[in-house]
C-alpha cells in the first residue's frame, strides 16, 4: 500500500477539488453583489494555478527549500508583518489576514507561511539531528523558529489558524523526539494564555457563549447563527440529501456558505454518503501523507512530509468541527473545498511537494531492489 501513497493522495484531492468548484456552482450563485458564476469562475482558474503550482513543486529538488529556507522564513514574517502596514493590508470583516499585491490582487500570507514554518523546521532538525532532545537546540530554537509567524498571525485575529498551525508543529517535534518534559509545560502554559486571551476578547468570548447554548434565541440570531443554520441544513439534508441545488439555507440565513461553512450544505443537498466521502477523503490524505513520510529517505524529507500532512489535514478537522457544532466558530475554511485562491493553491503546492517527496523515495527504493534478487559467486582461495 506504501507504494501507491501518491495515488491515494492525488486521488482524494482531485476528488475535493471537484467537490468544491460543484458545490461553487451550487452556493456562490446566492452571494449578493457577484455575478452567478463569479466565484466558480475565480475558483476555477486557481485550480489551474494549484495544479501547475503542485507540478513545479513535486520537480524542485527540496534541498532548494533547505538551503534557502532562513530566507523564507524572513519573507514570510515579512509578508505576516504587511498585514499590519495602512497601504498594503487588505481588513475585512475586522480581521487582517489579507494584504494587496500588485497584478495578483488579494493574498493571503498565512497560507504561504504554513508550509515555510513546516520548511524552517524540518531544515533545523535535520540539521541538529543528535541534538532534538537537548533544551536549547531541540525544543527552544524550533519554538523561535515556529512562534514568530504564529504569533504574527495570531495576531491578525486568526486565531483558528494559529491553533492548527500549532497542533501541526507540535505533531513534528513530537515524532522527531522533543522531550515531553520541556513540550507538556510548554503547552499548558499556551492553551492557558490562549484560554486567557479569548475570554477577554469580546468577540470571541460572544462566539464561545453562543456555541454553549446554540438553542437561545438570543444566539441563534446574533453570534450563533452560523452554526444553528449549519445544523438546520445538516439536518433538512437528512440521509440522503435534498438533492444538488435545492438547498435552502445557503439563500442568505446560512452566511459565508460558500466559504466557511461549505460542508453543511454538502450535507443538506447531497446527503449523508457525501459528507461520509468527504470525511474518508481527508483520512485518506492523512494515510497517504503519513505513508510517504515512513518512506522518506532522510530526516529533513520526513518532517517535510508530516508537517505538510497535518498543515492539510488539521484545519480540515477544524472546519467540520466547527460547522457540525462541536467546536466554537473560528473562521476556517474547508481545504480544497471551500472558496479561497490563496489557501487552494498553496494546498495544492503541499500536495506536489508530498508527490516530489515520495517519488524520489520510491525511484531510490525501485534502483536497489533488483540488486537484491542478484546472486553474487566468489572463488575460495
Amino acid at each position: 500500500m506504501t507504494r501507491h501513497c501518491s495515488i491515494i493522495l492525488c486521488t482524494a484531492v482531485a476528488a475535493l477539488v471537484v467537490l468544491g468548484l460543484i458545490m461553487l456552482t451550487s452556493t456562490g450563485a446566492w452571494v449578493r453583489g457577484f455575478g452567478h458564476y463569479h466565484f466558480l469562475q475565480r475558483q476555477s482558474i486557481m485550480v489551474g494555478v494549484g495544479i501547475f503550482a503542485a507540478i513545479f513543486a513535486a520537480r524542485l529538488p527540496l534541498e532548494w527549500f533547505r538551503k534557502f529556507s532562513p530566507w523564507m522564513l524572513g519573507g514570510a514574517c515579512v509578508l505576516l508583518v504587511c498585514c499590519f502596514v495602512p497601504g498594503i493590508a487588505d481588513p475585512q470583516l475586522g480581521s487582517n489576514r489579507w494584504i494587496k499585491v500588485p497584478l495578483i490582487g488579494q493574498f493571503q500570507p498565512s497560507e504561504a507561511a504554513k508550509i515555510v514554518i513546516v520548511i524552517a523546521l524540518a531544515a533545523w532538525f535535520a540539521r541538529w539531528q543528535t541534538e532534538v532532545r537537548t533544551f536549547w537546540r531541540g525544543f527552544v530554537i524550533p519554538g523561535m523558529i515556529a512562534g514568530v509567524p504564529i504569533i504574527l498571525i495570531a495576531g491578525e485575529t486568526d486565531v483558528g489558524t494559529a491553533l492548527s498551525l500549532s497542533a501541526a508543529v507540535g505533531a513534528m517535534m513530537f515524532c522527531v523526539g522533543t522531550r515531553l518534559l520541556y513540550a507538556l509545560p510548554t503547552a499548558v502554559v499556551a492553551i492557558s494564555g490562549a484560554m486567557y486571551y479569548v475570554m477577554n476578547d469580546v468577540v470571541r468570548r460572544a462566539r464561545i457563549d453562543a456555541w454553549l447554548d446554540l438553542e437561545n434565541p438570543v444566539h441563534q440570531l446574533d453570534k450563533g447563527m452560523q452554526q444553528w443554520r449549519a445544523l438546520l441544513a445538516l439536518g433538512n439534508g437528512g440521509p440522503w440529501g435534498v438533492g444538488l441545488g435545492n438547498g435552502v439555507e445557503k439563500f442568505g440565513t446560512l452566511t459565508f456558505a460558500h466559504i466557511d461553512f461549505i460542508f453543511p450544505v454538502v450535507g443538506e443537498e447531497l446527503g449523508l454518503p457525501c459528507t461520509l466521502a468527504v470525511v474518508l477523503c481527508y483520512v485518506l490524505i492523512a494515510v497517504g501523507g503519513c505513508g510517504i513520510a515512513l518512506q522518506a529517505n532522510n530526516v529533513f524529507n520526513r518532517c517535510v512530509a508530516l508537517g505538510l500532512t497535518c498543515v492539510i489535514v488539521v484545519p480540515a478537522m477544524q472546519n467540520i468541527a466547527v460547522t457540525t457544532a462541536m467546536l466554537p466558530n473560528d473562521g476556517l475554511p474547508l481545504p480544497f473545498v471551500s472558496y479561497g485562491g490563496t489557501s487552494l493553491v498553496f494546498s495544492l503546492a503541499a500536495v506536489g511537494m508530498l508527490v516530489g517527496i515520495h517519488r524520489r523515495s520510491h525511484s531510490r527504493v525501485c534502483q536497489e531492489f533488483p540488486l537484491s534478487r542478484q546472486t553474487r559467486l566468489a572463488v575460495k582461495l
